[in-house]
């Protein structure tokens, strides 16, 4: 009985001999399995992070409402450099208009420079209104008409919001049927006797920050779920990083500018590559 029972275990010395085998296996097996997990883990993080390029195409087709940057962005040019234009000072303006756009100074103390520098050089009431006639006819991006055009179509809410003013902008407006209550603009002041008196202060887009303000106000308004910005500046950019933006797409066509490519969830040169991603009149 004794020697059947001897024979029927392993010895201590087999047993010791497979221990470290048997450890060796399920290290192995340990180690294969913990790779095997990490890189699942890996994987399914890896695709829980979607291209922000990608995603910024994805929006464009599911957006309730867009915004647009007019000066440099819909238009190729600068509403305010246009009016030191016809006040003999365009590139005075336009420096400080850089400025501006870049970042290095706050948007309100720019505005007041520029503004004060025109009304120095003659602005009115009356200089101003024969200043838009002559030179407030706009001057397109391509292809931007006809983005906002099937923007339209798909049902997408397009707004105007500008850190420009509502003299220049309105002729934009009225040509791609926006409506007036879809714009967000600046507008100058003037006393009873036609003279320079300001800005609007009070408007959101009278100062640094403003953009972000307006769409998160709309948004709420209307109750909008997925909202891009379109714009070329760093006041642009803020309405997605200080502001409820869900995509901010930058804009190069008139200039780049480094930050803004950098920064940008999708940063284009054309408004055709806008164009390629929208479906046609024919799909809507």
């Amino acid at each position: 009985m004794a020697t059947e029972t001897q024979s029927s275990l392993p010895s201590a010395r087999s047993r010791r001999s497979a221990g470290p085998l048997l450890l060796a296996v399920s290290g192995a097996s340990c180690l294969w399995m913990g790779s095997a997990t990490a890189g699942l883990s890996f994987g399914f993080r890896s695709s829980e992070k979607e291209d922000p390029v990608a995603r910024a195409k994805r929006i464009l087709l599911e957006a309730d409402a867009v915004f647009f940057d007019v000066d440099s962005t819909v238009v190729t040019t600068e509403g305010i450099d246009l009016i030191g234009k016809c006040f003999g000072i365009m590139k005075e303006i336009s420096e400080l208009t850089h400025k501006a756009m870049n970042g290095n100074v706050k948007f309100q103390d720019a505005m007041a420079q520029r503004l004060e520098l025109i009304a120095e050089h003659g602005m009115t009431r009356d200089t101003l209104e024969k200043c838009v006639q002559s030179e407030g006819k706009p001057k397109w991006s391509p292809g931007v008409q006809e983005v906002v055009k099937m923007f339209h179509k798909q049902g997408t809410d397009v707004y105007l919001v500008s850190g420009g003013f509502q003299n220049m902008i309105k002729p934009v407006a009225l040509e791609l049927h926006i409506p007036q209550n879809k714009i967000y603009a600046n507008e100058i002041l003037f006393d009873e006797d036609g003279n320079y008196k300001g800005f609007d202060r009070n408007a959101p887009t009278s100062a640094s920050g403003g953009k972000p303000k307006v769409v998160k106000l709309i948004k709420k308004k209307h109750g909008y779920k997925k909202t891009i910005m379109f714009g070329d500046g760093a006041t642009d950019m803020d309405a997605r990083d200080n502001g409820p933006a869900d995509v901010f797409i930058g804009y190069g066509g008139v200039q780049v500018r480094e930050k803004i490519k950098n920064g940008a969830d999708w940063f284009i040169t054309s408004f055709q590559e806008i164009l390629d991603v929208l479906p046609k009149g024919t799909d809507l």
